[in-house]
């Protein structure tokens, strides 16, 4: 019988997503690569190259990345100091952490604990006074159509979508693509009823062969629209500050459709600091 390369494939994924979800459990143990390749099964000898060309970047890369998004959620908490956080993921002195933070985000952890906190006040709903309104509000009410997407079902840990959205990009090849997006089903924090979608809106057919890409809808009706400036690491803290400070006093709950990710701009064009994301949340009139 000859080999299945798309369900090879399919396996070295699945096998490569056990090991960042151990890393993702527990980041700030050891995580010696004899001991990851066992996990995955995979030769020592062969296993850090394999997890390079899944992952696309380095297990030593995927370990800092997963530490740093710790210090984003314990920043964004503001219960420990900037020191005290550092110490935390991994770092011996304020200016490593400083250096090493400043290159994941784009900014330094106490300018992203003060924007964090900036964004929680901003979030809240501004009420006329008989003054001068702010312009732009931080949140808008927009109401979308419905829009058709081909979509990749993300499998495994979140520190992998980046790698299921170069995939989608893969498969798109040369096409046009309106708009690059992100797609939420359901809470994250309950599984396994959650589902992540990276997709493509696109005026152009693509294969019908392709059982990886799907057709999906993206149902029409009224979203909260906050524009996000800066890296991908602060869309959960955003997302989380939207639901949590702006949504109960905004007059709106949410509505059982998906929650987006409206990618604007591309790391590949842009320096992280530059990058604008629409953070979409779906939502009705409060009863």
């Amino acid at each position: 019988m000859s080999p299945n390369p798309r369900r090879a494939e399919q396996s070295y994924r699945e096998r490569v997503s056990r090991v960042v979800a151990a890393i993702v459990a527990d980041p700030m143990a050891e995580h010696r690569l004899e001991d990851l390749a066992r996990l995955a099964h995979f030769s020592p000898f062969h296993f850090h190259r394999i997890y390079h060309s899944i992952a696309g970047e380095t297990v030593a890369a995927t370990v800092r990345r997963v530490r740093l998004a710790l210090a984003t959620r314990l920043l964004t908490r503001g219960d420990q100091s900037i020191t005290q956080v550092g110490l935390a993921v991994g770092y011996e002195s304020p200016q490593a952490f400083t250096r090493a933070f400043g290159q994941f985000t784009g900014q330094s952890p106490r300018a992203f604990q003060q924007q964090m906190r900036e964004a929680v006040l901003d979030a809240a709903p501004v009420l006329p006074d008989g003054k001068d309104m702010p312009a732009p509000p931080p949140v808008q009410i927009i109401e979308r159509p419905v829009q058709t997407v081909h979509a990749l079902h993300h499998r495994g840990p979140f520190s992998t979508i980046p790698h299921t959205h170069r995939r989608l990009r893969a498969h798109a090849g040369g096409r046009a693509v309106s708009d690059w997006l992100g797609i939420s089903c359901g809470d994250p924090e309950v599984r396994p009823e959650f589902r992540y979608y990276a997709a493509a809106a696109s005026p152009e057919h693509w294969p019908a062969d392709n059982a990886e890409v799907e057709m999906l809808d993206i149902p029409a009706g009224l979203y909260a629209v906050h524009r996000l400036a800066g890296p991908y690491t602060r869309i959960n803290a955003a997302v989380h500050a939207l639901y949590a400070q702006w949504l109960p006093g905004s007059g709106y709950e949410p509505d059982d459709r998906p929650t987006l990710e409206h990618y604007l701009n591309s790391p590949r064009q842009v320096a992280p600091a530059a990058l604008h994301t629409d953070l979409l949340i779906p939502v009705r009139a409060a009863c």
